[in-house]
């Protein structure tokens, strides 16, 4: 086992492959360099990225694919405390309590005991949330204020629909797209999430294994915030109406020239959520006060990180699944 100060427990996969291949080991204790804070980690969310990673992201064409090599610990968001400061970092000390999303879209590490991160990436935990509720927001959290509140003018008035409302970045999307300035919210999900997204402020509530959206809300959206995506992403154009804006989580067929002819605007690039902890301050900000919360689906200890990851491909998520490292 060696020498444990240098050491800790983390789950590591030495090939891609299927959630058989995390494996929980022991491996070295990261250092903090120059910049970079270490962080006992308390609790780790798990995000889609990970299972792509996990696959050697497999769905994305060998060319574009990012160069990680195994062994590799996944995990990019995490709660925890600061346990030892690299040079020159001021803005922390040993004991706080902060969360992030760490070095994304690079490789963050976060399923294990310990992490380092540039310190510019944390925020402080908000009080009101325990670790495992921490560690459930930076992704999905920043994704929809990054995409919401930063790019976005306000929105003056106006209705926005949430496509897949009840998940990560759906649920996080509801509550924001009103702090944005949206007047009306139309909720995107299966019947069973109904009371919880009307309790999250959702004014319209489409079951879509009853009725599709395009149908429920025709011509209704001013902004569509699509966390769904896919082959199948332009059945929802009818719900836009003209002059409307699309903004896609994920990589989908919005059949642009039709969109375009329909007066509804697209991107003109996938938009991709960022490490910052500037953002982060403002999202913890809003939970602290209350304005905003996060629904944590499940927990799985960190040894079970392959079961967690057999959860997440089920998909239907009601909020983040999250691994607990340090009860």
């Amino acid at each position: 086992m060696g020498n444990h100060a240098a050491t800790m427990r983390a789950v590591r996969l030495h090939a891609f492959g299927g959630p058989e291949v995390l494996v929980y080991e022991e491996v070295p204790r990261p250092v903090p360099g120059p910049g970079e804070v270490l962080v006992r980690v308390h609790a780790a969310g798990i995000n889609p990225p990970d299972l792509y990673a996990r696959t050697g992201f497999a769905r994305i064409p060998a060319g574009l694919r990012p160069p990680w090599t195994p062994p590799l610990v996944l995990g990019s968001d995490v709660s925890g405390v600061v346990a030892a400061l690299g040079d020159g970092v001021t803005a922390w000390q040993p004991g706080d309590e902060v969360f992030g999303m760490i070095r994304f879209p690079g490789q963050g590490s976060g399923y294990a005991e310990y992490v380092t991160t540039p310190a510019d990436h944390l925020a402080a935990k908000p009080a009101a949330l325990d670790h495992v509720e921490a560690a459930a927001v930076p992704m999905a959290g920043l994704t929809a204020y990054q995409f919401l509140i930063r790019e976005l003018r306000p929105l003056s008035g106006g209705t926005a629909l949430v496509n897949g409302a009840a998940g990560g970045v759906g649920h996080f999307a509801v509550q924001l797209a009103r702090l944005a300035g949206a007047e009306r919210v139309i909720g995107v999900a299966s019947g069973r999430h109904e009371e919880f997204l009307r309790g999250l402020g959702v004014d319209q509530f489409v079951d879509y294994t009853r009725t599709p959206a395009a149908e429920a809300a025709r011509d209704a959206a001013d902004l569509l915030v699509d966390t769904v995506g896919g082959p199948d992403a332009h059945r929802l154009l009818p719900a836009v109406r003209r002059g409307g804006l699309i903004l896609p989580v994920y990589l989908g067929d919005y059949h642009r020239e039709r969109a375009t002819g329909l007066g509804i605007s697209l991107p003109d690039r996938m938009q991709q959520v960022r490490s910052d902890g500037g953002d982060l301050g403002e999202l913890a900000a809003l939970l602290d006060d209350g304005r905003i919360r996060v629904h944590v689906d499940g927990v799985h200890p960190l040894p079970e990180a392959a079961a967690a990851h057999r959860r997440a491909e089920q998909g239907h998520l009601r909020g983040k699944l999250v691994l607990q490292v340090h009860p």
